[in-house]
């Protein structure tokens, strides 16, 4: 599938449903839906984002899944029968995360917190901890897991798994959402 450029900037502001099912164990934050996620209906669906080779990488998904031009039913329930689910901070669509205000970042982790305490997942990971600093008022903020909890679930910042952050490879990725996922009961001890 391929979009105009034209066609992308129809999706501006635009809404991707969150994947959420019973059974939550780890729930996955972007910073906000792209355009191109925004037009297929699918998280972290343009092509190059490393999010769906990583959870395979990781052991989170039993195979890659390809959302680049939507998500697959059967996808989306592998998804949900693992205990994986993904929301964003902003659930509004734009060309760039850095479209987005601060207070849109706070707003939007007010009302995740509100979400994780109805859905009770084990943790959350923000895929971008600048977006994480700012949204959840921790300028320090690293990597990793963080000293305090959302609603009663361990809070993890991960990397942002788009191409344009060059400070993490594939491998970095995976290890990092690896590390969630095991706090998340998720995957199993040892190597990937």
């Amino acid at each position: 599938m391929a979009f105009s450029r034209t066609e992308l900037l129809s999706f501006q502001n635009a809404r991707v449903p969150d994947l959420l099912g019973p059974g939550l164990r780890l729930l996955f934050v972007g910073i906000n839906p792209g355009l191109w996620s925004a037009a297929t209906g699918s998280h972290f669906a343009r092509p190059g984002n490393r999010f769906y080779p990583a959870l395979a990488a990781a052991g989170i998904t039993d195979y890659l899944i390809r959302a680049g031009d939507g998500m697959a039913e059967e996808d989306r329930n592998h998804l949900i029968a693992r205990g994986v689910g993904i929301t964003n901070i902003v659930p509004r669509a734009t060309a760039r995360a850095d479209e987005l205000e601060a207070e849109e970042l706070r707003t939007g982790a007010r009302r995740l917190e509100g979400m994780i305490e109805e859905l009770g997942p084990r943790v959350v990971a923000v895929a971008g901890v600048t977006a994480y600093r700012v949204g959840f008022g921790q300028p320090k903020a690293q990597l990793g897991r963080q000293p305090e909890r959302i609603a009663g679930a361990e809070l993890w910042a991960v990397p942002n798994p788009s191409g344009l952050n060059a400070h993490h490879n594939l491998a970095t990725l995976a290890a990092v959402y690896r590390e969630a996922a095991l706090a998340a009961g998720i995957v199993p001890a040892g190597p990937a």
